[in-house]
């Protein structure tokens, strides 16, 4: 019998009447599931407080649910230790001995929830499911017998409406499941294999850590640009490497943090991000050390640093830690956006590369908008990224140009 690693159920606060589980692969969606069913018919705490007798298990199809949801090694079957229920393929329903009964819907045929009605329902898969809206929707009103109906959704996330709508919602409870977190139960070579290949990339955040990774629309950047310009193992010898850094406004623990990019430019005029040392200094005299041991490490030219929120101090603070680093100002004379326009066109000429995976930078710039970054938080990361692509590739040919038409 399979074995996984359930969730931390929330002891002392009270589950929504609706509970969505995002989680990756082999993390242990299908046994949470299949262990809820079982409380529920048996009155098992903490998950039912008393008996529950129709239950409805809707799967992307019929095959998914039988296979996976009732005879799937983590399945309902698999895990119910005394007295199983029986499978009646015909009818498409399990039926316990205690008198409690499942019944088998798919998410192609939503009609096929109109008229039954049920205490509970697990919904497996949901991101896949084919007429996902509408089968949910028919679901919501066949939940209405019983002292409290439940549904529980398990599901790899994708940013599908359906989706998106759950976890948007005041009345849904929404917990994340990571494969790491079940490793006791998955084999090592499996998990040597995918962190190898997806660690930190937009597949293995949505298939491994159970995240939810969605574009915004008015974003510069895209995931699927960023992900074609990863070519880590690629980068060859470096023409000209800079550390550009953007400074906080001020020095205290709430402010912004410190962003901090190192670039280089290859031979042939291919720009490559390095690395992201983006940090939080309580002084400026820890952001200034980074900035200074990140020069030395990549053997960088230059430290371009913004002056605009410290003016003199940038540049004193960094002599201060390294009076022989050459540090060349730059002030910001526009827009964060305006600024940042030019380089992401050269990430969609394909000109600009990815060392490796840099997920927090990366998250940055599919989330810089029009109005910068949603919640108004600083592009820090992004920032420092623009001046170190700008100083590298662009440079004046960056800024607008002064015509006479006299």
């Amino acid at each position: 019998m399979g074995s996984a690693r359930l969730p931390q159920y929330p002891v002392g606060a009270r589950l929504r009447d609706a509970w969505l589980v995002m989680g990756g692969r082999g993390s242990g969606k299908t046994r949470l599931g299949a262990e809820w069913v079982n409380a529920l018919v048996r009155k098992l705490p903490p998950f039912a407080e008393h008996r529950y007798g129709r239950i409805a298990l809707v799967g992307e199809t019929l095959g998914d649910v039988r296979e996976v949801m009732i005879e799937g090694s983590s399945g309902i079957l698999s895990i119910s230790r005394d007295g199983p229920p029986r499978y009646e393929p015909s009818r498409r329903r399990l039926v316990w001995d205690n008198g409690a009964v499942a019944q088998v819907f798919s998410s192609e045929d939503p009609d096929s929830l109109r008229g039954p009605q049920f205490e509970a329902a697990w919904c497996d898969e949901v991101a896949k499911w084919k007429n996902a809206e509408a089968c949910f929707d028919m679901l919501q009103f066949g939940l209405r017998l019983g002292q409290r109906p439940m549904q529980l959704l398990t599901t790899t996330p994708k940013p599908v409406p359906l989706i998106r709508r759950l976890v948007a919602s005041p009345d849904v409870t929404v917990t994340r499941m990571r494969t790491v977190e079940n490793t006791a139960h998955l084999a090592a070579a499996f998990l040597r294999a995918v962190e190898r290949n997806y660690a930190g990339t937009r597949l293995g955040r949505q298939e491994l850590d159970g995240e939810l990774i969605e574009d915004r629309e008015d974003a510069l950047w895209n995931r699927a640009e960023l992900e074609a310009a990863r070519g880590w193992g690629e980068a060859r010898a470096m023409r000209r490497t800079v550390v550009a850094v953007d400074p906080p406004a001020t020095s205290r623990r709430t402010s912004d943090a410190c962003g901090m990019v190192v670039a280089g430019l290859d031979e042939n005029g291919i720009g490559w991000v390095l690395h992201d040392g983006t940090m939080r200094a309580a002084k400026p005299q820890e952001w200034a050390a980074r900035a200074v041991a990140l020069y030395r490490r990549f053997e960088a030219d230059a430290i371009v640093a913004e002056v605009n929120q410290g003016g003199d101090m940038v540049g004193s603070v960094l002599g201060a830690v390294d009076a022989m680093a050459p540090v060349k100002p730059v002030r910001a004379s526009r827009g964060k956006w305006v600024r940042a326009e030019p380089v992401a066109a050269l990430y969609a000429q394909g000109r600009v590369r990815h060392a490796q995976r840099f997920p927090d930078l990366e998250d940055e710039m599919c989330d810089f908008g029009t109005d910068g970054l949603s919640g108004g938080r600083s592009p820090d990361r992004v920032d420092a990224l623009v001046w170190a692509v700008t100083e590298l590739m662009l440079g004046r040919a960056a800024e607008p140009r002064i015509r006479d038409f006299a």
